[in-house]
């Protein structure tokens, strides 16, 4: 898994730049890549669309094409030249990671995060939006938030924003208390 992230990085880096170099309508351009990269991930992640593009007899040109097909005219002119590049260098399957990564850094340059809170109780909207806050002020951006419950936190929450974890909940300060002990 952490290997295909890997490969398809570059990918995802090369579509960012090409979506923001060559249109002068940035917002359009991202729009318009997310989507084909969104479709074409989902494309990709079809088992049988995945078992097809196995076939070692087919050249690279052929699955690319087969791809193309596939995906009909959810491509434009240039997300077809990108799958014929990642098809000749045998990078079919990473289009989902390329998808993700994109779109982090779409979010990353929109200067959005998205942040992951888990609380033992339901949080009201004004500590939802307090909390937004507070956090849009520490990470400098605009916060996506979304909530989860776990009970088994007992109290407080843990929040996740992007490799960032923060972990204020009753059950993480016991095991805090519980390592120091030992």
């Amino acid at each position: 898994m952490a290997e295909l992230v890997t490969v398809a990085r570059p990918y995802a880096k090369a579509a960012f730049s090409f979506a923001q170099e060559k249109f002068a309508s940035e917002a359009k351009s991202f729009s318009e890549w997310s989507a084909m990269l969104g479709f074409a991930a989902a494309v990709m992640s079809d088992k049988a669309v995945a078992k097809a593009l196995d076939n070692p007899q087919l050249t690279a040109d052929k699955k690319a094409e087969l791809f193309i097909g596939i995906c009909g005219d959810k491509l434009n002119a240039a997300g077809k030249q990108f799958v014929h590049q990642l098809a000749q260098n045998k990078r079919l399957k990473v289009l989902p990671h390329v998808s993700v990564l994109f779109e982090k850094l779409l979010a990353e340059q929109q200067r959005k995060q998205d942040v992951q809170v888990t609380s033992a109780y339901q949080l009201s909207p004004a500590e939802q939006e307090n909390l937004k806050k507070a956090l849009a002020k520490k990470l400098g951006k605009e916060i996506n938030l979304y909530s989860e419950i776990d009970k088994a936190l007992i109290g407080g929450v843990i929040i996740r924003a992007g490799d960032t974890v923060i972990d204020s909940s009753v059950r993480g300060k016991l095991q805090q208390l519980s390592h120091i002990l030992k």
